[in-house]
């Protein structure tokens, strides 16, 4: 009540008195009471007054700091609001009253750093703070950067802005925070020289000085692409896409061309690399070669043969880039010496090409897209024989896949050894199973085929039995119709019979219906559409009823066409069971016709009941 009277009477010295002996006589656990009060009237007092008060205050209540830096704020007092800021982000898990997270305390910071530089006493350490918040706050480095050169700025001190921004966008590591700083900084070069332009319009020595700043001008817009190539290398070194954009950033300056290449290959870790790490090697070779001189070419790939590489099909790409090197240059003796180099391994080789324990040297012998490489090297370029030594090594090592299997055999087709040819599918198909053998055996029949007719019919037999034993139902139609025809062409037609009716067992059940049809037209087409009968009879009895019932009207279709009337009638009545009228009228409408045409009073009313129903559906009388 005292305290309150005299907060009325507007006496300051006496009023801070009374409060100080207040907190002196009174029990801690009562001055809550007396600091509301208090600091009530030293808002009021305003002035050093109420700094001090404040003070004292957050010495034993430090959590409300904020306030007292808002009080700071409002009475001017910015270099005692910079301490108080250093003393909130120094303390350990601050936790403001307020919700600040600390980066929202830094950039309050920093605002009142840069928006007041001359009113901040010179204790203040205000560059180690900010590079301190720039340690901390690694996504707003950016802006704490731009903040700093901003200080200077402030303070016209221009070159420690440069050297500020200079060092931020070399430093920084994301494209996002050095956008932010270099647009800052050509913003403060363009301001810079608008103002010596108006200078330089009444001073000789300012036009000099002008002349300069825009020539530093250009040559920071120049290195802008170097720039950002710097930032995406901090980012990831071993990122070779980079290191190949900054080559060619270089142009046709060929001594920093050389010295990227040589600093990328220093640099990236190959089984970290984020690309081809081969390629820029490659790329480093055929530099010198464009430039006339081979012989460090071939050094450079020559290294780039023993480089620990992420995988084996990397490597293989090096030592192919290496061949093609030579190629190049007319020199196909050593592109093969280099290839039979690449593929140089013991005659029985047990490496596992996907063991990762081992190196890609190790393992380069068993790609398959090497020995691809060499072989159609030693095709363009090498014998027969040479050629032929190649494929059988590649079975050998058991690498072949089943392009290599298919060239080799047109290759000895080509060249008159049909034989061979033959016996390379054979070693294929030892290789593979099904689905793949499916395919080298469509090859082999065909060729085989092709090639002999007739005259070793038997053969041909055997390779068809062969191809056909454990052969999967839905591989099985294509040979099945191959081996059929033969035996058309070439054997007897009842031979021809019995592959097909195997054919209708053993192939899949999408494709039985449609043996059956082919069956047919082959058995009607040899013997005549009565010998058909016991072939629908079969399809009717084994396809689903969808198909069934349409093998029904074809049944009794032919039946029709040879006169047997009654048969056909029978079939009708067979395959109505297959055929609900609400779903499939059509089969319906074709009775219907049958009987208006062949049938009679009596017969039509045998088969009512079941065309009553679609005669309604299709409004029949």
């Amino acid at each position: 009540m005292f305290l309150n009277h005299l907060m009325r009477q507007c006496k300051v010295t006496r009023t801070r008195r009374a409060f100080d002996d207040a907190l002196r006589s009174l029990p801690l656990t009562q001055h809550d009471r007396i600091w509301k009060l208090y600091l009530e009237w030293a808002k009021s007092a305003s002035g050093p007054t109420a700094v001090r008060v404040w003070k004292r205050y957050v010495q034993i209540q430090p959590d409300f700091r904020e306030g007292y830096i808002e009080l700071l704020h409002e009475l001017g007092a910015y270099s005692e609001a910079a301490r108080q800021y250093i003393i909130i982000l120094n303390i350990p898990h601050f936790k403001s009253r307020r919700g600040k997270s600390d980066y929202q305390l830094w950039s309050e910071f920093a605002d009142l750093l840069v928006s007041h530089p001359r009113e901040i006493d010179y204790d203040v350490p205000v560059e180690r703070i900010f590079r301190a918040g720039i340690e901390r706050f690694s996504d707003q480095r950016g802006k704490l950067w731009t903040s700093l050169a901003t200080y200077w700025i402030a303070l016209q001190d221009f070159e420690r802005a440069r050297d500020v921004f200079e060092e931020g966008i070399t430093t920084v590591m994301t494209v996002r925070d050095f956008t932010q700083i270099f647009d800052a900084y050509t913003e403060f070069e363009e301001a810079i020289i608008s103002e010596k332009m108006e200078a330089a319009q009444t001073d000789a020595e300012a036009d000099y000085d002008l002349d300069i700043r825009m020539m530093r001008f250009e040559q920071l817009m120049d290195r802008r692409a170097f720039l950002v190539n710097d930032v995406l290398l901090r980012q990831n070194p071993n990122n070779v896409v980079e290191w190949q954009k900054r080559v060619g950033l270089w142009g046709e300056n060929k001594e920093q061309v050389v010295a990227t290449y040589t600093n990328a290959i220093k640099t990236i870790n190959p089984k970290k690399a984020s690309g081809r790490f081969g390629h820029l090697w490659a790329e480093f070779a055929k530099f010198y070669e464009q430039g006339g001189d081979l012989k460090t070419g071939r050094e450079i790939m020559e290294k780039a043969t023993k480089v620990p590489f992420r995988s084996v099909n990397e490597l293989a790409d090096v030592w192919i880039d290496y061949a093609e090197l030579e190629i190049r240059a007319d020199n196909m003796d050593k592109a093969l010496e280099i290839m039979a180099l690449a593929t140089k391994a013991p005659r029985v080789s047990h490496v596992d090409y996907f063991d990762e324990t081992l190196t890609p040297q190790a393992r380069v012998h068993k790609s398959s897209k090497l020995w691809s490489f060499y072989v159609d090297l030693e095709e363009s370029c090498g014998t027969v024989e040479s050629t032929r030594k190649v494929y059988d090594r590649i079975f050998d090592l058991r690498i072949a896949t089943p392009q290599i299997v298919v060239n080799y055999a047109n290759f000895l087709e080509e060249n008159g050894y049909y034989e061979e040819s033959f016996r390379v599918y054979e070693r294929g198909l030892d290789h593979f199973s099904y689905p793949v053998a499916f395919e080298l055996w469509n090859l082999y029949l065909t060729k085989f085929l092709a090639r002999y007719g007739s005259t070793k019919l038997e053969r041909a037999r055997d390779l068809f039995e062969q191809a056909l034993d454990g052969c999967p139902p839905q591989f099985a139609k294509p040979l099945y119709l191959l081996y059929g025809d033969l035996e058309e062409k070439h054997g007897l037609a009842r031979h021809a019979m019995r592959i097909y009716e195997r054919a209708t067992r053993a192939v899949s059940d999408e494709d039985r219906f449609e043996m059956f049809e082919y069956y047919i037209t082959k058995s009607a087409s040899g013997f005549g559409v009565i010998s058909t009968r016991p072939i629908y009879e079969k399809a009717i009895e084994v396809l689903p009823d969808k198909e069934a019932k349409d093998m029904c009207l074809r049944f009794a279709d032919m039946e029709r066409r040879v006169g047997e009337i009654d048969r056909a009638r029978s079939i009708y009545a067979h395959g109505s069971q297959f055929a609900d009228p609400r779903t499939n009228p059509e089969y319906w409408k074709v009775w219907y016709e049958f009987e208006v045409k062949h049938g009679n009073e009596d017969t039509f009313k045998v088969r009512q009941p079941r065309i009553a129903f679609p005669c309604l559906v299709f409004g029949w009388s």
